[in-house]
């Protein structure tokens, strides 16, 4: 079986595919579901966020497999497979184990650098792993992945190279002005109370607004989002209002950051302009399709931030040295990952082997025993230890030796040799591998924390 992914994110595919090629909760569920009966795949988990949508898979055919989850994508994003296929890639065994990882480290993002990555890729395991897609191979993957990132933003300054997104569209909204002098005392509307609207209210709450009204469907997740930041000791004026007093809201906002999950606008070119007529009024949308009507930035004081133009903005970003490191440490890791999924392949095999050896050692004991009925227990346990030691030191050096063989490129071949050596049998390495299968999805999600990366906050990434 091999590790392939299927996928399409801003650096492929427009902005106009991306705000219509989106997941729900439900819709990746359907997909991981569908992956895993279709012929090919075995494992899958998906990692999606407003910028892209990837399947990843253990196959055991490459261009079956292509087509497959290509065809899953289609029926499930939204985009049919004729308008998907131009901007779908395609990467395959180390190249896809490389992608990830340097997406998990900010390297792929549209501001490079940003750690919310890190979140949504936990996400994407929960969710293969609660839904029992998610085996060995990409269980692993996934983790590794974490701990690439984490190692990634504590050991460079990747996090300089590229902010979050809310930061950097801040910084575009006031230009080349410090945020904190350009944010000082205005009234400010955030609509949505998810995780990126969250970071938002709370970035401008340190800027130093002077006003947040924080507008919800949910009402009650308004207020609570409202009242963490009232009570984070910033001096803001935070209160909660209901979304439909939104348009009221906008007539005296002067900043507006809107990352809802709505499908539609939320903002309207009527809206903005009715509210700004003879003012001035910053807009940042951050939602994937997008919240407010792009044809606002013809009104004239309204100035827009939005995905389309975060992503040309950070282009420019200083980021080479940093950049440079994290590839670097992206490279060591894949060579690292794939020596140790090699060697794991080979491990149900040396376990099938010692479980067989020890059931002959017990067998010719139970033998020893019919022709030899006098010894007594100080006697036959002697015997026993003997025949145990000797059967170790015979399976010791080749097995610790082709563990090593099997870790390094073109290995894969020794379990397989060794399993036709020993004449061993194919369905008890089966059982092993199966039994190892259960423990990984019996995973729980606490132990894939991450300490020194703030992924609590996902966002666009």
């Amino acid at each position: 079986m091999s590790l392939l992914v299927v996928g399409l994110s801003h650096r492929s595919a427009p902005v106009s595919v991306l705000e219509r090629a989106s997941l729900s909760a439900d819709a990746q569920a359907k997909l991981l579901q569908d992956t895993l009966a279709s012929e090919p795949a075995v494992e899958a988990a998906v990692l999606a966020t407003c910028n892209r949508i990837e399947l990843y898979a253990d196959v055991d055919k490459f261009h079956a497999g292509v087509a497959e989850l290509s065809t899953l994508l289609g029926q499930h994003s939204g985009v049919g497979l004729d308008e998907l296929t131009p901007y779908l890639y395609v990467h395959y065994e180390d190249r896809a184990v490389h992608h990830l990882f340097s997406v998990a480290c900010g390297l792929d993002s549209m501001v490079v650098g940003e750690g919310q990555i890190l979140g949504q890729i936990k996400d994407g395991l929960a969710r293969g792993q609660e839904l029992h897609t998610a085996g060995r191979l990409l269980n692993d993957l996934f983790q590794q992945a974490l701990r690439v990132g984490k190692r990634a933003h504590s050991e460079t300054g990747i996090d300089r190279a590229g902010q979050s997104l809310v930061t950097f569209g801040l910084q575009q909204l006031s230009d080349g002005a410090q945020v904190a002098d350009w944010a000082k005392g205005k009234r400010a509307l955030v609509i949505g109370a998810g995780s990126m609207s969250s970071l938002a209210a709370a970035t401008i709450a340190r800027a130093g607004v002077a006003e947040i009204a924080v507008a919800n469907r949910t009402l009650s997740r308004a207020e609570r989002l409202a009242e963490i930041l009232g009570s984070a000791g910033t001096g803001v004026v935070a209160r909660a209002v209901p979304m439909e007093e939104v348009r009221g809201e906008l007539n005296d906002a002067d900043l507006v950051i809107s990352c809802t999950g709505a499908t539609g606008l939320v903002l309207t070119a009527e809206d903005v302009a009715e509210a700004a007529e003879g003012r001035r009024v910053a807009l940042l949308d951050l939602a994937m399709p997008r919240d407010i009507d792009a044809a606002v930035h013809r009104i004239p004081g309204v100035r827009i931030v939005d995905i389309e133009s975060l992503a040309d903005a950070s282009a420019d970003a200083p980021m080479a040295a940093d950049v440079d490191a994290v590839r670097a440490i992206v490279s060591d890791e894949v060579a690292a990952f794939g020596a140790a999924q090699r060697a794991a392949h080979i491990t149900p095999t040396v376990v099938a082997l010692r479980t067989m050896a020890a059931g002959v050692v017990a067998g010719e004991i139970a033998r020893l025993d019919g022709r030899l009925p006098d010894l007594d227990d100080k006697q036959r346990a002697e015997i026993t230890q003997t025949v145990r030691r000797v059967v170790d030191k015979l399976l010791h050096a080749p097995t610790v030796r082709v563990k090593q063989l099997a870790s390094e490129p073109g290995g894969a071949g020794y379990a397989d040799a060794l399993r036709e050596l020993f004449d061993l049998d194919p369905q008890t390495v089966a059982a092993v591998s199966r039994a190892d299968l259960t423990e990984l999805t019996d995973l729980k999600t606490a132990d894939l924390m991450i300490t020194d990366v703030d992924v609590k906050n996902r966002g666009q990434a």
